[in-house]
């Protein structure tokens, strides 16, 4: 056997042991996510999703991803380009719900320019705006709110609409409502997410995805 040989053999068992590796691994996220499943208590839906509360995704979706979120949170930050992946990669399978989660100084200032971006039709573009340049703005203990405006004006928010848009009583009802049920379920951080009905605990970007999709395939 010339050298030649020998390498196209070790190569081709490299790619073996790195393709059984990663049967091993998705089997043994499965695993978990089974487990997880089956231990955790189910939330009340009630407290879940509320009929005002943003959603993308059928309504109908076989799953439901709930994710407690507060504008500022740096985590959430991180998480929201998860979030986006699981809606690319299951479209019609899961639905993402979210609820706010006012922890932070500023951030019902920020709730008020979603409502009214979302009263525009622009909730989508000025979330994924605030979100990218929260640095600018969500400064802990000083927020820059004025800073938050001009990015959602420059997301296509009409600022001189939602200037009286954002007033609207309905919107305190919202973040009167979203703080009474972040209270009933115990919300401690953000983000927290919800995996149709059950709390997800000791998450990574990876065990969320692997998560969602276990829920999609057994649905």
């Amino acid at each position: 056997m010339n050298r030649r040989t020998l390498l196209i053999g070790a190569s081709a068992l490299g790619l073996a042991a790195f393709a059984g590796g990663a049967y091993v691994l998705n089997q043994r996220r499965a695993a978990e996510a089974e487990a997880a499943t089956a231990a955790a208590p189910t939330a009340d839906l009630a407290l879940l999703v509320r009929d005002y509360s943003p959603s993308f995704g059928p309504a109908d979706a076989p799953v439901t991803l709930v994710e407690f979120f507060d504008p500022s949170c740096e985590a959430c930050r991180a998480y929201h380009p998860v979030v986006q992946e699981i809606r690319r990669q299951f479209p019609t399978q899961v639905r993402v719900v979210l609820r706010y989660t006012v922890f932070h100084e500023g951030s019902d200032e920020a709730v008020r320019i979603l409502e009214a971006a979302r009263m525009q039709d622009k909730f989508e573009p000025v979330l994924d705006a605030l979100l990218e340049q929260q640095p600018g703005w969500a400064v802990h203990g000083s927020p820059q709110l004025d800073v938050a405006w001009e990015i959602a004006g420059a997301a296509g928010l009409d600022l001189e609409r939602a200037e009286s848009d954002k007033l609207f009583p309905g919107i305190t009802g919202i973040l009167n409502q979203d703080a009474a049920d972040v209270e009933a379920l115990a919300i401690r951080q953000t983000p927290t997410f919800f995996l149709n009905g059950r709390r997800l605990e000791n998450f990574s970007a990876d065990s969320l995805i692997a998560d969602v999709r276990f829920a999609v395939e057994n649905s």
